[in-house]
């Protein structure tokens, strides 16, 4: 068989077609990011947070949002370093 008559079709390749993009991990990340989210912004309340020395009266739905923006940025950084 030549290079070019490979059975390397689209029949089994998994990166490809409509089933390729909605993975179940993929799945369980959406659903997981949306529980996150419907949780935030149900705190909506003020609360006081100490940011390392002044304390600051915020709602609480902001500091859950930077802390998992924060979180999602570091997660992202060493993601990528390890490649």
């Amino acid at each position: 068989m030549s290079p070019n008559t490979s059975s390397g079709g689209s029949k089994g390749d998994s990166r490809g077609g409509a089933g390729g993009f909605l993975t179940p991990g993929r799945i369980v990340v959406l659903v997981v990011a949306v529980l996150t989210l419907i949780f935030i912004f149900e705190n909506t309340h003020h609360t006081k947070i100490r940011l390392l020395i002044p304390e600051v009266t915020m709602p609480l739905w902001v500091a859950l949002l930077g802390t998992g923006l924060i979180g999602a940025l570091c997660g992202a950084y060493f993601v990528r370093r390890r490649r």
